[in-house]
């Protein structure tokens, strides 16, 4: 084996090696979850060293540069105060979800007038409006950190993959029996995962447009899936109260996550994949140990259902959204809650971390947004503009720029199974920092 290269990756923090073995270029990670400003950098080289072979002698000053570099870049707190730069009438019919791309450069949204369309960030221009769809396009993804391509999953049963180019439809995958509501890319950009009303997910090859498995096991429809990091196991969340740890090689069952006693609004590992996050209908969130698939805390307080919930980057912090117009930090260590966020006057359908992990963004059905301090739980800015409900909302890579997506309810049973059952204006709306 034979290093070419050392790559620096900001968030989570960490080194990528590109190295070649038998003539093939690979890559491989340095995790660095643990690293801070005070983190003694000699004797941290000192311990990667001698558990990495690649990282010579020679390397050393190289290595300690990139970790100093890493403490300086975590010691930048983004304290960035946003202003509305942009109102975009997206759509003729209402939006369903909005994405970002890694740099945020670009993002995609889709609508009930079975469209996605691409947008340049920094302008608000449309780039793209891809077309074929013969229903509502619901879910949508970029494949990160790539950014080439799109999947956009519909109510008409079926998955197309784009390229974000020049718009062409590469394939369109065909197979389940009633709708894609959710779907994900593997890190490597090989699979694309879709999973559907009709209780099955299914994994299809990007390369030859051919379906891989189909992922069977679950009694109710499948409403949540994700990747891990790694890209070798694959996690389903159902209307069933379960969630499916599933193989990503063989499609075959690893675990079943069972303890929840309602429908699972969200479910994903952290970074390093050793835990699983849950959140039910059922007022809680639990954690799992990723490789047993036993249940280590159950994280309680919220007094309506959980809405979504999420890791920051290194995995550390949980936060947790509810119904009950509140969200709530958690310790992933201590399992304690750290902080409860207050101020919302309605439900709270989003949240999410940003790169840094020092705020939070929370999206409501009071028609706003709010950045908070993710130690404190204080609300440190509201959002304000939209004139409806918004059901997306979202940081970019650096987490310099903030992206929200606004729609009013309405009584469609068949939507209301998703949490996401809306309609109204479909418009987006981008907030940037003042620097």
């Amino acid at each position: 084996m034979k290093l070419k290269s050392l790559l620096l990756r900001y968030y989570p923090p960490g080194i990528m090696l590109e190295y070649e073995k038998h003539g093939e270029l690979k890559t491989k990670s340095i995790d660095l979850l643990d690293l801070g400003p005070s983190t003694d950098v000699s004797a941290l080289v000192e311990e990667i060293q001698k558990a990495e072979p690649l990282l010579t002698a020679s390397r050393t000053e190289q290595v300690k540069l990139f970790i100093q570099r890493l403490q300086e870049k975590l010691g930048q707190h983004s304290n960035h105060t946003f202003y509305l730069f942009k109102v975009l009438k997206a759509h003729i019919l209402p939006l369903t979800n909005v994405a970002l791309n890694k740099s945020g450069s670009c993002f995609i949204t889709g609508s009930y007038d079975r469209t996605c369309k691409l947008w340049d960030t920094a302008s608000g221009e449309e780039l793209n409006t891809l077309e074929g769809h013969r229903n509502v396009v619901y879910a949508i993804a970029f494949n990160n950190p790539y950014g080439d391509k799109i999947a956009t999953g519909s109510f008409d049963k079926t998955c197309k993959l784009w390229s974000v180019e020049t718009g062409k439809c590469y394939h369109t995958f065909r197979g389940h029996t009633a709708e894609i509501v959710c779907l994900s890319f593997n890190p490597q950009s090989t699979l694309v995962a879709t999973g559907s009303m009709d209780t099955t997910a299914k994994l299809w090859d990007i390369q030859n447009g051919e379906e891989v498995y189909t992922l069977r096991g679950h009694s109710a429809e499948i409403i949540s899936l994700s990747f891990n990091t790694s890209g070798d196991r694959i996690i389903t969340g159902s209307f069933d109260h379960t969630v499916v740890v599933w193989d990503a090689d063989t499609g075959r069952k690893v675990n079943i996550l069972i303890g929840h006693c309602a429908e699972i609004s969200s479910a994903l590992f952290n970074w390093d994949c050793s835990l699983i996050l849950t959140g039910s209908m059922d007022k809680t969130c639990m954690l799992w140990d990723a490789t047993n698939g036993k249940c280590v805390a159950t994280l309680t307080g919220h007094d309506d259902e959980i809405l979504d919930s999420c890791f920051d980057y290194t995995g550390k912090l949980i936060a947790t959204a509810s119904a009950d117009g509140t969200a709530r930090i958690f310790s992933a260590a201590t399992r304690k809650c750290i902080a409860k966020l207050e101020g919302h006057e309605g439900e709270i359908s989003k949240i999410s971390f940003n790169p840094q992990g020092n705020r939070l963004l929370t999206g409501s059905s009071d028609k706003t947004a709010r950045i908070w301090d993710a130690q404190t739980g204080q609300c440190l800015q509201v959002l304000e503009g939209h004139t409806d409900e918004i059901f997306s909302c979202a940081f970019n890579y650096k987490g310099n720029i903030v992206i929200t997506g606004a729609s009013q309810h309405i009584g469609s049973a068949s939507l209301q199974l998703c949490r996401f059952a809306t309609s109204g204006s479909g418009r987006a709306e981008l907030g940037f920092p003042y620097l």
